[in-house]
């Protein structure tokens, strides 16, 4: 192995470990917690040492948020090919988002609520956030009617569950009738399907 190699091997291994201690510190403590002194203390590195690999916090985040997207994408792939297209593949995909969500709050306001600079819904968004689009999107598209945008369908499901999961953590929606809640919004998705929401 080449000392560029190991270099590069010991560089991308230091991004992972600032980027998995604000993840804990964050979920523990939440974001306002998460500094570049107290994150340089948690992974036992100089300041900068994290600023040789980060510009600063919000360029944390936006790894973080990344990171997530990539999780995001991976379980909703897996709820969509474990369910039947149509309705069933709605309602597991809504599940799986919401389910993440309350899994991992502080993950969830890095990716969703946060301002971290990631580009959405252009060609320069990065490619875990284009997948979980897509897996959300490939849910939707096959209830979605004839002549229907899949793509702005697909935006409003989503608005739709961010909503659900926004107000619920806020307390402004009690949580024992969140099952009610994403199958009434499911159901209303599929009212208007094609031919693909059996």
């Amino acid at each position: 192995m080449s000392i560029q190699t190991r270099r590069e091997r010991e560089r991308a291994e230091r991004e992972r470990l600032i980027v998995a201690a604000a993840r804990e510190l964050a979920e523990a403590e939440g974001w306002d917690a998460v500094t570049t002194r107290r994150l340089a203390a948690e992974i036992e590195y100089s300041q900068p040492v994290l600023y040789s690999h980060f510009k600063g916090k919000d360029a944390i985040m936006a790894a973080v948020a990344e990171e997530g997207f990539a999780e995001l994408a991976a379980e909703l792939r897996a709820a969509r090919a474990g369910a039947p297209e149509g309705r069933a593949a709605l309602a597991a995909v809504g599940e799986a988002y919401t389910a993440f969500a309350r899994r991992r709050p502080a993950l969830y306001d890095a990716m969703f609520t946060l301002t971290v600079g990631l580009p959405f819904a252009t060609p320069e968004a990065p490619e875990a956030l284009r997948e979980a689009f897509g897996e959300l999107a490939g849910a939707v598209t096959p209830v979605a009617a004839e002549g229907e945008d899949p793509a702005l369908l697909t935006e409003t499901y989503w608005a739709g569950l961010h909503g659900l999961v926004t107000l619920m953590r806020s307390g402004r929606l009690p949580e024992e009738a969140h099952d009610r809640r994403l199958a009434l919004l499911c159901s209303r998705f599929q009212r208007y399907g094609g031919a693909g929401a059996p």
